[in-house]
């Protein structure tokens, strides 16, 4: 094998490598004497075919193989000869008459670029200082979890009397028959629906015209569809909806004590006000940590300045951008966004591409540092978390992720994030700091210099 250095700017590599036709048929030569003994081809006792009939029935299968197994083997050759360190999988780009060379009669010609790790020295945890933003919740705030709560669980009960009509936040019991042109449609009928006014369940204004509407009453509700509507058949159509107003009801809010408690499955009143604490503290826990990882990352970013791998932040920075255009083509851009043009984007979140591919960097390069490993089990429980995801069809998805190098290696990064993040922090020097409950919850801005 014959390896020649086309080209090495910055930390990408180029190299030029050729087989020669000799080692690629002595492969095939090799991999024919060892599957001829297997094989049972009629006209011939078992084990006992010819090589040269072998080659006539598999020879281009077999050549493939060992065009694969050669590519496969000589890239990592020219990385291991070479001492590099790829910062992902090299492009091959194969040369000449792939056809010739499968049929013997051409050396085996490719190029193998790579990108390249970058060399640097991550800056020492113990040498971080950071402060940890946190916040207790109160009694007030337990009690107002609990009261609405009690709202959620509220049950309706039917109203009585002459003068009885619904208001928003009653619900009324309906038939309706939905028409277009006078015709009824598809999916506008139904009986004994109990819809809640003001709930927002119905297009807009069916709800704001049944209130005032009492028992056994008949409304004439007249909408339009909404143009976006999701069926399209319906789209910006007016519609008459006759509709019979067969009960009303008010809320009643169920009391906060302890059978209410006991109805949601715990022991008494003070158990479930516990539990609502503990809730709240995990909320408030998650934020303070996603605080505390946002400041530790400026920080990992703000101390390392190196050349970063191409590849590596084009990869990134096609990812954000096709997540931009997404949300351009459907009016989902962040307001700060909308009146800039595409080159400006372009520039910000290329910038931002660079940040992730840096830190990504940084972070696996403490992690290696410290030996930091994703466990099987680790891996196991993210994979089932996935799986659990598709409902039925879990243990299905569940066979495929385990199979999926790929989609493994999507699971694991995230959990190896985390624990070099947890490394950091616990070799950090990390000052807790009580703040308002605004401020933990509060998003935070880009860092400085990552917006225009």
């Amino acid at each position: 094998m014959q390896v020649v250095e086309k080209s090495g700017e910055g930390l990408s590599r180029v190299y030029g490598v050729t087989v020669p036709v000799k080692d690629l048929t002595d492969r095939l030569e090799a991999r024919i004497a060892e599957i001829a003994p297997t094989l049972n081809v009629k006209g011939f006792r078992p084990g006992k075919v010819p090589a040269a009939h072998v080659k006539r029935l598999y020879g281009k299968a077999l050549m493939s193989e060992v065009l694969e197994q050669t590519l496969s083997e000589s890239t990592q050759k020219v990385l291991e000869d070479n001492k590099l360190r790829p910062a992902g999988e090299p492009d091959l780009k194969p040369e000449g008459d792939l056809q010739a060379v499968l049929d013997g009669k051409q050396d085996l010609a490719f190029e193998v670029a790579v990108d390249l790790m970058p060399e640097f020295e991550p800056v020492d945890p113990a040498s971080l200082s950071l402060t940890r933003p946190v916040y207790e919740p109160t009694d007030a705030e337990v009690e107002e979890t609990l009261g609405e709560l009690a709202k959620q669980n509220r049950t309706y009960e039917a109203k009585t009397g002459k003068t009885v009509k619904a208001k928003d936040g009653d619900m009324v019991v309906i038939d309706f028959v939905g028409r277009i042109d006078g015709e009824a449609f598809e999916g506008g009928s139904a009986n004994d629906v109990e819809l809640v006014l003001g709930s927002g369940q119905f297009i807009p204004g069916f709800e704001d015209q049944l209130i005032g509407a009492k028992p056994d009453s008949e409304v004439e509700v007249k909408v339009s569809f909404p143009e976006d509507y999701q069926a399209q058949h319906l789209a910006g159509k007016e519609a008459v909806f006759a509709c019979k107003v067969k009960e009303v009801k008010a809320p009643v809010d169920a009391a906060p004590d302890d059978a209410f408690a006991e109805r949601l499955g715990l022991e008494n009143l003070e158990k479930l006000k516990e539990l609502l604490k503990s809730n709240l503290q995990e909320q408030y826990a998650g934020a303070s940590r996603f605080k505390l990882k946002r400041a530790l990352l400026d920080q990992l970013d703000s101390k390392h300045d190196f050349p970063l791998p191409p590849k590596m932040v084009e990869a990134e920075f096609a990812s954000i951008w096709q997540q931009v255009q997404q949300d351009k083509a459907a009016g989902n851009l962040p307001e700060e966004d909308v009146k800039k043009s595409d080159e400006q984007l372009e520039k910000e979140y290329r910038k931002i591409a660079e940040r992730r591919v840096r830190l990504g960097l940084v972070l696996a390069e403490i992690g290696r540092a410290h030996n930091v490993q994703v466990t099987d089990q680790e891996l196991g429980e993210a994979i089932r978390r996935e799986a659990i995801k598709y409902g039925p069809q879990a243990q299905q998805v569940f066979e495929l992720l385990r199979q999926n190098p790929n989609a493994q290696a999507q699971l694991r990064a995230p959990i190896f994030e985390d624990k070099v993040v947890d490394l950091i922090v616990e070799k950090a020097k990390v000052e807790d700091k009580q703040v308002p409950k605004d401020e933990l919850l509060k998003d935070d801005d880009l860092p400085e210099g990552y917006e225009g």
